[in-house]
């Protein structure tokens, strides 16, 4: 079974479906039987090309010095781009512009677009810090290194773009990747291009909320298009789709039925990093200290010292900041909280600053001045580890949401979790959570005060035991077989009639 996996989402982010994707192809290239290679694309920058190989896949020959020179650029092509000189910049432009085009010609005369080769034995540093390092454990860095990978050369932003380009002129073209050295691709989320006909497509579904719920995400109507007419292409081709949940599977039968026999649930896996362990309470605000976002404030205020052994008592939110997360509810909970007897409680949030975040960062912004709300970023699974530990409650106050990683990640870590109630945190958190309207901040109060109570103990204690055994059943061990059985279904009912 020969298997190429979609790597794009991994070269961003910590968490989510950067994360996803790294355990996914840690995961496959377990697989006794298989063999599995990455495919290297940027969201919006042009790539090197990487080595050039023939339809069986093999490596054109060539010197070694030209063979890694090559390959060098391919790195350099990733990386963030110093300031350029104004002819420079034109050149990019150009570039930017003619290889998308070059792209659709090429679809439309019928042939192929070719993925090139990257080697990975000599840049095994550079593969591993830019796409796994931020997720796997040390210990994974040989499985991962050792894979080869295939370029995609133009932009995947730059794919979708020429097919809602192309699709004003009448009909939308998705170039047609050579994967015929393949029998399935995995890719994370709708994905701009087809495969060839010996090859499987296989859709890791997040979501649907760029269609259902479209006035929540960034530049709308380019992410609202992209993703329906891209979806609209995989189902249409004969895609598989691989939910992250059941409720987005049933999202997605909503707006296409036809795929139904085609979707299957198979959950999001959780890092093995988020685990219980004995930790100190008292490292609480070294961490807040160290990992402040200064975008909020320049200045990091001093933490009050708390009782040692005690630790700092606070929420905590983990999420981009961004209004679908609802981060304006919980922080307005947090202040009836605090004028109606929690006066020493704190609120933590982390995660990146996503689209829209100015009115939210505005109301943060004096409670972040004044030492009471603390926004960090970057900060890595060994710490987020401890901050879950020690919240007195993590919660999950999302309008809409695909899997929610936070919440199983508080329980693996022996954290208790309040949640909004809506379908995918009652199919993946179950009885281990406490709910709430997240339409109504009132009914978040309620559950905060309800797991702060001085008689809370056997309510929090019922939520730990049942959230311990919630998280195991996201982890890798539970969900390889899943995979596994999936794949080996894919290659009897569909490799055979494709070739």
């Amino acid at each position: 079974m020969k298997v190429l996996v979609e790597l794009r989402p991994a070269l961003d982010g910590h968490a989510g479906i950067p994360q996803e994707t790294r355990l996914l192809f840690r995961l496959l290239v377990q697989l006794q039987g298989s063999q599995v290679e990455g495919l290297i694309q940027s969201s919006n920058r042009l790539l090197a090309p990487g080595l050039k190989v023939d339809g069986a896949g093999r490596v054109s020959e060539t010197s070694s010095d030209r063979r890694l020179n090559r390959l060098s650029r391919v790195v350099v092509s990733l990386r963030p781009k110093s300031k350029q000189r104004i002819p420079e910049r034109l050149l990019v432009m150009v570039r930017s512009v003619l290889k998308p085009a070059w792209m659709v010609l090429v679809t439309l005369l019928g042939l192929r677009t070719q993925l090139g080769v990257f080697e990975a034995e000599h840049f095994r540093d550079f593969v591993w810090r830019s796409l796994f390092s931020r997720t796997l454990p040390s210990r994974d860095f040989d499985a991962v290194t050792a894979s080869r990978f295939r370029i995609a050369v133009v932009p995947w932003a730059g794919m979708h773009l020429g097919a809602l380009l192309t699709r004003r002129l009448g009909h939308a073209v998705y170039p047609r990747l050579d994967t015929r050295a393949f029998d399935l691709m995995v890719a994370e989320t709708p994905y701009p291009g087809r495969v060839s006909r010996n090859t499987t497509l296989v859709v890791r579904y997040h979501d649907a909320i760029p269609i259902l719920m479209p006035h929540t995400i960034s530049d709308s109507s380019f992410h609202q298009a992209s993703h329906f007419h891209a979806l609209r292409r995989n189902v249409r081709d004969g895609a598989w789709f691989a939910c992250v949940s059941e409720a987005t599977r049933r999202d997605l039968i909503a707006v296409f039925p036809e795929v139904e026999p085609r979707a299957v649930t198979i959950h999001n896996m959780i890092s093995q990093e988020y685990f219980r362990e004995d930790s100190n309470a008292d490292r609480v605000p070294e961490i807040i200290r160290t990992r402040f976002n200064r975008s909020i404030s320049k200045v990091s205020p001093a933490l009050p010292r708390a009782e040692r052994g005690t630790g700092l008592g606070y929420l905590l939110m983990v999420s981009t900041i961004e209004p679908r997360k609802n981060h304006l509810s919980l922080l307005a909970a947090w202040e009836q909280l605090r004028a109606e007897g929690h006066s020493d409680l704190k609120l933590v949030l982390v995660g990146s600053l996503g689209w829209e975040n100015r009115g939210i960062v505005k109301m943060l912004r004096p409670w972040v001045e004044r030492g009471d709300v603390h926004v960090l970023e970057n900060v890595p699974s060994a710490e987020l580890r401890l901050l879950y530990a020690h919240a007195r409650v993590t919660v999950c106050p999302s309008f809409g949401e695909g899997f929610d990683f936070s919440g199983i990640e508080a329980m693996g870590c022996g954290g208790v979790v309040a949640a909004s109630d809506i379908p995918v945190h009652r199919e993946v958190f179950g009885d281990a959570a406490d709910y709430f309207n997240p339409y109504a901040v009132g009914t978040l109060v309620q559950s905060l005060e309800r797991l702060l109570a001085a008689d809370a103990a056997d309510l929090r204690r019922g939520l730990l035991e049942r959230g311990e055994s919630v998280a195991a059943q996201y982890g890798p061990d539970r969900i390889m077989p899943q995979w596994h059985a999936f794949l080996e279904r894919l290659m009897r009912e569909e490799s055979p009639s494709r070739r």
